[in-house]
């Protein structure tokens, strides 16, 4: 990134279930890491105090002071805006509406704080460290839970009006799907995530349908997942080879899309459900070629995501060095 190594920033990477906070130079490298729980269900002063913990932890691993650092990333799970620094609403942490949560880490620890959505901050570290580097244009989409993704526009994260861009998972695959937490019905992430997955799982065996994905989720029909149903799969299960497949169509139908709309370099896929591989990955890239546009088509390259659990805090680092390098204005 063309500062001094020496240079340091504190990432944040705020989540439902955990916080990872990293004291990180700039070729990416962590000098300090720190994995706590989230504690959600106590509340927004609870969680605000685990995230001091953990910087404090972070810092004294790294043998720094805050003095020490250019300036803080925070990336947080949920609908915020980057330039007033509030997080608006999140899924992840209940009772959080219209959280001042950058102002508040500034006070605190004296020291400029910039805010960005999770999913848009591991884009950024993709660009930056991973698989999106050299890049002018790529996508990020991460497959698990739900999808969630950010979208690299000339170099620079995507962000919109109100920073709200790069919700992927939400564009309608089908207007009769399944009603999707966000209210609307047959969003990418009803037909294509790990959820999804899960979910048809169930309801195909609830029906009858025999398969070995029970017996390896335990016998308990509450405990299937995208896990059990890939080590089915690999067995040759033929409910467990037919639900991959049907996700992987669906993967395929918005892959088309965006190809379609954004004509990327790249398109970088992780998440939980992308450990499935070539069996998922293969057929969904195979269907956005039926259905995209030729020369865009053959113009994209798939790459897995490189990062791992690290992409996010990586990248909100990242970001807020690439903020503190525009000018840094709020």
């Amino acid at each position: 990134m063309g500062e001094n190594r020496d240079t340091l920033i504190l990432g944040i990477d705020l989540g439902g279930t955990k916080i990872l906070t990293a004291v990180v130079n700039t070729q990416g490298e962590m000098l300090s890491r720190d994995h706590s729980i989230t504690p959600a269900r106590e509340g927004q002063q609870a969680v605000v105090r685990s995230i001091f913990e953990s910087v404090g932890r972070v810092l004294d691993q790294a043998h720094i002071a805050t003095a020490d650092l250019v300036a803080i990333g925070v990336g947080a799970p949920g609908l915020s805006n980057p330039e007033t620094g509030f997080l608006f609403t999140s899924p992840n942490l209940p009772g959080w509406k219209d959280v001042p949560l950058r102002d508040i880490i500034e006070k605190e620890l004296g020291k400029k704080v910039f805010l960005i959505n999770d999913a848009n901050a591991a884009a950024v570290g993709e660009l930056y460290f991973g698989a999106g580097r050299g890049a002018r244009n790529f996508i990020y989409i991460t497959v698990s839970t739900g999808i969630g993704g950010g979208i690299i526009i000339d170099g620079k994260i995507y962000t919109g009006s109100v920073g709200m861009a790069g919700e992927l998972g939400h564009m309608v695959i089908d207007d009769e799907g399944p009603l999707c937490n966000c209210g609307n019905m047959g969003c990418w992430e009803t037909l294509a995530s790990g959820t999804a997955l899960a979910r048809e799982a169930r309801h195909k065996i609830k029906d009858g349908v025999a398969s070995s994905i029970l017996q390896l989720a335990g016998g308990d029909l509450e405990k299937i997942n995208a896990e059990a149903i890939h080590k089915a799969a690999r067995t040759g299960d033929n409910l467990a080879t037919e639900l991959i497949a049907k996700t992987a169509y669906y993967l395929g139908v918005g892959l088309a899309n965006l190809i379609n709309i954004f004509n990327p370099e790249v398109i970088v896929i992780g998440g939980g459900v992308s450990n499935i591989g070539d069996m998922l990955l293969e057929p969904a890239f195979e269907e956005a070629g039926r259905r995209a546009f030729k020369p865009s088509y053959q113009a994209v390259r798939f790459a897995r995501a490189e990062l791992g659990r690290n992409s996010g805090v990586l990248g909100a680092a990242a970001y807020a060095l690439e903020k503190m390098k525009g000018g840094g204005t709020k």
